[in-house]
């Protein structure tokens, strides 16, 4: 003011409040590692990294440097299991639909960006990633139950059926009755919080 220095702003990306708690539930439940890969500054995103305990961190990446070293990343991961990736720019798509997994936060993310995931978070609240990722894991659980009770049951009335066995109603149970079971069995989904 008046040619004297009076002062500066500062403006500087939060961590949301949840990524901390996030982190340690996808730890809990066995993600072995948190990578970072942004655009932003080294000092951004080293300061970023270290509030929230994440060890590798690459940055001032443009998106096609993301695009490559996730490329990296997965060639490294190759047979030990999947990559996700979680993001929400327009700059996070080729990335997002690249991953093996990609999620896309949806409150504020771009279009192009919920287009390219396989997951979308309607929330900006990354614990809803460790939430998804729970009941994933118990809808496969209950799809490979359903499979089995299913391909079992017709199994056993299409041999009792051959040996003159079954009779009509035998083979409408294990049609209808075993769907309607393996949908009973599927509405525990619905619990899962």
């Amino acid at each position: 003011v008046d040619g004297k220095y009076a002062g500066y702003v500062l403006l500087e990306d939060t961590v949301k409040e949840d990524s901390s708690k996030a982190i340690e539930s996808l730890k809990a439940l066995g993600v072995e590692d948190i990578i970072m890969l942004t655009g932003d500054s080294r000092h951004a995103a080293g300061s970023a990294a270290e509030k929230l305990n994440i060890k590798t961190v690459y940055s001032e990446l443009l998106p096609h440097e993301k695009m490559e070293r996730l490329e990296r990343i997965m060639d490294e991961k190759s047979g030990s299991g999947k990559v996700a990736f979680v993001g929400d720019g327009i700059n996070d798509s080729p990335v997002l639909a690249r991953a093996d997994v990609g999620i896309a936060m949806g409150g504020t993310g771009s279009d192009a960006a919920i287009e390219a995931s396989d997951i979308v978070v309607m929330t900006d609240e990354p614990g809803k990633i460790p939430e998804a990722i729970v009941i994933a894991r118990k809808t496969r659980k209950v799809v490979y139950q359903n499979i089995v009770l299913s391909m079992a049951v017709k199994a056993v009335v299409l041999a009792l059926g051959a040996g003159g066995v079954a009779t009509m109603w035998e083979a409408v149970f294990a049609d209808v009755g075993v769907a309607l079971l393996a949908i009973l069995n599927a509405m525990r989904i619905i619990r899962v919080k």
